[in-house]
């Protein structure tokens, strides 16, 4: 069987290289000597007075450039119908539905590390501009071994084929500006933190809040004050409900979920109803994957004290309309709590923007540790809720008789916190930043895109989940096959995929299914990696039929 893409009316594999040149020309590198602050170029960029020796100079977002929408990683259509027409003048998925790439090109303005770890302020000259009229024909190309060479794991081999990682959705892998960044940490500022007077002490204390500010920053939160670090998306989850939830819900209370919802979004709040005498109401899904909002608009009355819903499903890739969702539910009178750990790698995070009460995710699914994990809340609203931990470092006074509570985000971290994994995230963010997550959107749709289109055309392959929008998951099932029959046979090849219910069985059961298999894409995956992908599921597929 020909593994070619040279598809009528879709791209092959080098002109969607040629995109990605043109993306990825600037990457952080490899370097881990601690990383030198830019000295400003005018030659570069005449007209452009910005001090990047400043320390107070705010440094270029990629992320703001102009003609870049804020959420690009859905396909703007559902792939069950969705025809790409020819490309024109070299240009992919030009049409009704696809995105302006040329000039997308010529509004970016990238400023990138040449790559080194983000936590010095010493000078040098290691950061530099690509000019705006240069992008369009950057050079030299993008170069996938440069990118993989940031995540070790990548230059793994298994069963004797190198390693391709399709199960980001699981768990992404870290770079080594995360990895030494932690072991910097370990090695240089090794202490707990806040309240000893020593060298040291203060070292991780300071490590550890710019963290927390990184984060704020990747958020858009209004404070530091609103971001909690936990152990992940699931412990945040439960965090709210134990905490906010116990205090203020009473029986006959309703709580909003959807279909979607992984169970971590689910069993917290399921849990909690049994107690408290609540009722659980869900918001269901179409032939597609996507929410219903008219049925959702249906749910919500005077009762409704909470939605509680993910920005993007992890078994389906659907990324819901959050702030709709969010809006709606304000206006009923209910709190908001977004599940963000499958979006915040793939979709711009704006909690102001989005003005939900909470937004967790883990750092484990945008590249950093695991174990580490962050909640966001509304400052107010998380001063008004009473901890669900008690112990040290969130206290002000402790009597026998009575304890006083600092204030967030205080007050929810009890003992000592996952420090070097917190400084590891801030590291991770970074790493995120400096890419652009906006242009990671881009790259990822675009394999998206190909992966529909040529997994599609696998004989008996069936994808579950084909919303207009959708993050780079692409969940099927294979006739003749069960899932982990399927999972490994491509592990067989070196691909790493998800094969089983991904803790979301309400979801895959409303369409029939038990399990399935779960190619998920990160921006460090190539068109290559799908083409050995769909090239091992015809191979199969043909000794099946034979």
């Amino acid at each position: 069987m020909s593994t070619s893409t040279n598809i009528p009316g879709f791209p092959d594999a080098s002109l969607l290289q040629q995109l990605a040149n043109q993306f990825f020309t600037a990457l952080p590198g490899e370097s881990v000597a601690p990383p030198a602050v830019a000295k400003h170029d005018p030659a570069l960029h005449p007209g452009n007075n910005v001090d990047l020796n400043d320390p107070q100079t705010s440094l270029p977002d990629p992320n703001l450039s102009g003609g870049i929408p804020k959420s690009v990683a859905g396909s703007g259509v559902s792939p069950s119908s969705y025809q790409l027409p020819h490309p024109k003048e070299d240009i992919p998925f030009q049409g009704d539905h696809s995105f302006e790439w040329v000039e997308l090109l010529k509004g970016i303005q990238t400023f990138v590390p040449t790559g080194q770890l983000p936590f010095s302020g010493a000078v040098g000259t290691d950061y530099y501009f690509l000019p705006t009229k240069q992008v369009a024909a950057a050079t030299p190309p993008f170069d996938v071994n440069r990118i993989k060479q940031d995540f070790p794991i990548l230059q793994e081999r298994v069963n004797g084929r190198p390693l391709i990682w399709l199960d980001n959705a699981a768990t992404t892998q870290k770079p080594k500006q995360v990895i030494d960044r932690i072991s910097y940490f370990y090695q240089h500022e090794n202490s707990n933190i806040h309240r000893a007077a020593h060298a040291l002490a203060a070292k991780a204390t300071d490590a550890y809040e710019t963290a927390r500010s990184k984060v704020q920053h990747f958020l858009n939160a209004r404070s530091p004050n609103e971001i909690i670090f936990v152990r992940g998306a699931t412990e945040g989850i439960n965090l709210v409900a134990k905490s906010w939830g116990e205090q203020h819900l009473q029986a006959g209370d309703e709580i909003i979920l959807s279909h979607l919802e992984h169970h971590a979004n689910i069993v917290p709040w399921q849990q909690l109803a049994l107690r408290k005498g609540l009722k659980l109401r869900i918001i269901p899904v179409d032939e597609d994957g996507q929410l219903i909002l008219s049925e959702y608009t249906k749910l919500l009355n005077s009762k409704t004290k909470l939605v509680s819903f993910t920005q993007v499903s992890n078994a389906l890739g659907t990324i819901t309309p959050a702030k709709q969702i969010t809006e709606l539910a304000h206006q009923a009178g209910a709190k908001v709590l977004v599940d963000g750990a499958q979006s915040v790698s793939h979709l711009r995070a704006d909690v102001q923007d989005l003005d939900a009460d909470w937004f967790v995710f883990s750092g484990h699914k945008i590249f950093g540790p695991t174990g580490i994990g962050v909640v966001y809340g509304k400052e107010e609203l998380l001063n008004q809720a009473q901890p669900w931990q008690g112990g040290g470092n969130m206290i002000v006074d402790v009597t026998f008789e009575h304890s006083q509570f600092h204030p967030a985000p205080g007050r929810f971290e009890a003992g000592t916190g996952n420090i070097a994994d917190a400084v590891g995230l801030g590291a991770a963010l970074d790493y995120v930043s400096k890419i652009g997550i906006d242009l990671i959107n881009q790259y990822e749709h675009t394999l998206l895109l190909y992966g529909t289109k040529l997994l599609k055309e696998v004989p008996g392959l069936r994808l579950i989940g084909t919303a207009a929008e959708k993050a780079s998951v692409l969940s099927f099932v294979l006739e003749g096959f069960k899932t982990e029959e399927v999972g490994a046979a491509l592990n067989k090849e070196g691909i790493a995929v998800r094969s089983g219910h991904h803790c979301a069985q309400p979801i895959l059961r409303r369409f029939g299914v038990e399990s399935t298999v779960r190619p998920s894409l990160a921006f460090y995956n190539t068109c290559s990696d799908i083409d050995t992908l769909v090239a091992t599921l015809h191979r199969l597929q043909s000794r099946h039929r034979h």
